[in-house]
């Protein structure tokens, strides 16, 4: 069982550490999204965290100006809205470190469900509701079987539909199976496995689990 006041003294101390050691490589990327396309360097965007409580979460802006209005809320690699620093920003998973912020605050975790937004939890089913119980976090074990999501999302047919129908209630499995076996060190090997992926031996052109759209 995950003891959370340890939990939360290692978000408080990690993440206010990464923003200190961060700081310089925050303050470049800050730069560099500012000259490159007018707009602002931050996307803050009403996600829904524990007990179903509504927060901002960060990011570094990696879209267009207004590009929740131009599309989906959901995003495949092959979306115009994406700006040319964004889709390196998020090749990198750098567009997540002002998260840090939310960890800091305690709207976050490290490692824990990423949360959605209000729309699409609007969805879930009552079991499926049992994942608000839990922080979310910037990275979990979704993250990880989904990193190639936005390569996924390419070539599902009808985007919102194989997103709420298969990769939604997927995610939250992965995470009600987590909070069962979760501790420090479970939290620890996530967020190594999140830096340093590992090479999965898979069917490169199969996803991260069974489907079949054309």
């Amino acid at each position: 069982m995950l003891d959370l006041s340890a939990k939360r003294l290692f978000d408080v101390v990690f993440s206010a550490l990464g923003l200190l050691v961060l700081a310089p490589l925050l303050l470049v990327l800050a730069v560099l999204i500012k000259s490159s396309e007018k707009g602002p360097v931050f996307f803050l965007q009403e996600r829904v965290g524990r007990h179903g409580r509504l927060f901002k979460i960060w990011k570094f802006r990696t879209m267009v100006v207004n590009a929740e209005r131009l599309g989906h809320s959901i995003t495949a690699g092959n979306d115009r809205r994406i700006t040319p620093v964004g889709r390196w920003l998020r090749k990198t998973k750098c567009d997540e470190l002002p998260q840090l912020w939310n960890v800091l605050r305690g709207d976050m975790s490290f490692v824990g469900p990423r949360p959605e937004v209000p729309r699409y939890v609007a969805l879930y089913t009552a079991e499926q509701r049992k994942v608000l119980e839990l922080k979310p976090g910037i990275t979990d074990l979704a993250t990880l079987e989904f990193r190639r999501e936005e390569e996924l999302l390419t070539r599902a047919v009808d985007l919102e539909t194989f997103y709420t129908r298969e990769c939604i209630p997927r995610k939250i499995a992965l995470n009600i199976s987590y909070a069962r076996e979760a501790n420090l060190w479970t939290d620890v090997k996530i967020i190594l496995r999140t830096i340093f992926p590992l090479r999965i031996l898979r069917n490169e052109n199969a996803g991260p689990f069974p489907f079949n759209h054309s």
